[in-house]
């Protein structure tokens, strides 16, 4: 599972007594959070690139080129992840615009705000999550 990026670290959400879930602040938090980590995925992106561009060498040696290529592979698939963690960010940012964010598209109940901080990109409720992995446990 991703972690969230070391400036994505905000403290967690602090709710007042008797505050409506998926109040206006609550929703900036977690735009505040998603985009962090967005920018710094990108950010991410754009350093493999240019390490790629810079640390690309033909090697004489077959197992230098060997060694470089496997690197290479492993930042590549690396970036293919983050590339759909970014998907899934934007899908979360896009629920927020349309007052989805923060309930589940399964059951239609609310995610919580702890599973939300654990995993902003969430978009099951935890016992829906957990009926899904179970199912996709029985189908190997």
């Amino acid at each position: 599972m991703e972690s969230l990026p070391t400036s994505a670290q905000i403290a967690p959400y602090q709710e007042d007594a008797g505050e409506e879930y998926m109040s206006a602040t609550q929703v900036t938090h977690f735009r505040t959070i998603l985009n962090g980590w967005k920018r710094e995925l990108m950010e991410e992106v754009d350093n493999t690139v240019s390490h790629m561009k810079d640390d690309a060498a033909n090697f004489p040696d077959p197992n230098d080129r060997a060694t470089q290529e496997e690197e290479f592979t492993l930042e590549l698939r690396t970036r293919d992840r983050e590339r759909k963690l970014i998907k899934k960010i934007n899908q979360s940012l896009e629920d927020m615009d349309k007052g989805d964010y923060g309930y589940c598209e399964s059951c239609g109940t609310d995610i919580g705000l702890r599973r939300l901080e654990a995993r902003p990109t969430a978009n099951l409720c935890i016992d829906c999550k957990t009926l899904a992995e179970i199912r996709e446990k029985n189908r190997v």
